[in-house]
């Protein structure tokens, strides 16, 4: 969310409110945050077409209420939750299809990480992603918004809905489990 300094919320919100400049306005918001979004939803589900699906599912449900869209909270955060919350339904979904219990880790997500073309990644980063996934979902998305997206979690915090001090611990806990993984897995 760093490159949103040059991202004017006021003017924008305005644009997406006036019937003459909301597509063109929208246009942009996709181009400005397609790509950490889809970042963001892909580092949860792993799967390169699904989070095309769930990034496009993200903007369509931006788009059909942002006559909602008061800007209470930046426009960043808006689609940010728009997108955990997408997320969270996918993989709730495929916990279901894959008869997955809600207490398991989700390492049915990297099953197939190694053989997708779209992963371009070493053993250390596949790893690492194994490692994640067997985070608790919610530390799972604060650690990726912190380590990756490199959130702060003031942002954070409205994103979830949580307080600054349990997503605090919830990413010291995540950074012990996945030291743990890789001691437990050399």
């Amino acid at each position: 969310m760093a490159s949103e300094d040059r991202f004017n919320d006021e003017d924008f919100i305005a644009r997406l409110h006036n019937e003459q400049t909301c597509r063109q306005a929208f246009t942009e918001v996709m181009r400005h945050f397609s790509r950490p979004l889809y970042w963001q939803i892909r580092r949860m589900v792993i799967d390169h077409d699904a989070t095309n699906d769930l990034l496009q599912n993200t903007f369509m449900k931006a788009w059909s209420s942002i006559d909602h869209f008061r800007g209470d909270a930046r426009l960043s955060t808006w689609l940010y939750k728009i997108a955990v919350n997408e997320t969270l339904t996918y993989i709730a979904r495929e916990r279901a299809r894959n008869e997955v219990s809600i207490d398991s880790d989700d390492a049915f997500l990297v099953n197939d990480l190694a053989a997708d073309p779209n992963f371009d990644g070493d053993e250390l980063q596949l790893k690492l992603q194994r490692a994640i996934n067997t985070l608790p979902e919610k530390q799972r998305l604060v650690f990726n918004m912190r380590y990756y997206d490199d959130m702060r979690y003031e942002d954070i915090s409205e994103i979830l809905g949580t307080s600054v001090g349990a997503l605090k611990s919830s990413y010291h806990h995540a950074l012990k489990k996945i030291e743990q993984f890789f001691s437990d897995n050399d």
